[in-house]
């Protein structure tokens, strides 16, 4: 499976708040900033920022990290083999397509396939 990068999820209360820490520890830029469902995200650095309100992060809270892969068929393959769960999707989202699973073992990660037009739309909004 080839991942291209996985992002540390960080949950805050405000974006615009949070970001400028981030801007400097990471000495860079958002490189992604969209809406999904009630929340926003930003990709900074190996962060992944989800804000929202106590009930719209409820239902995501237990997902530890974002990871942006290749391919979802891939996942899928593994996922089958090795005897994880899938929780959730897969579904259209504003970069591409993404699932989240329940691995052996218990860690819950989501896991991306980017499509480049959608990302291109929403890098540095």
């Amino acid at each position: 499976m080839a991942t291209r990068t996985t992002y540390a999820r960080i949950y805050v209360d405000d974006l615009d708040t949070a970001l400028p820490t981030f801007e400097a520890l990471t000495a860079a830029r958002p490189g992604l900033r969209f809406s999904y469902r009630d929340l926003e995200l930003a990709s900074i650095g190996d962060y992944l920022l989800v804000s929202g309100t106590p009930e719209a992060l409820a239902p995501y809270r237990d997902v530890q990290a974002t990871v942006i892969i290749e391919s979802l068929d891939d996942v899928f393959a593994i996922v089958e083999r090795e005897g994880g769960d899938t929780l959730d999707g897969p579904n259209e989202v504003p970069t591409g397509r993404n699932l989240t699973i329940r691995h052996p073992g218990g860690a819950i990660i989501e896991y991306v396939e980017f499509d480049s037009a959608k990302v291109q739309a929403r890098s540095a909004q």
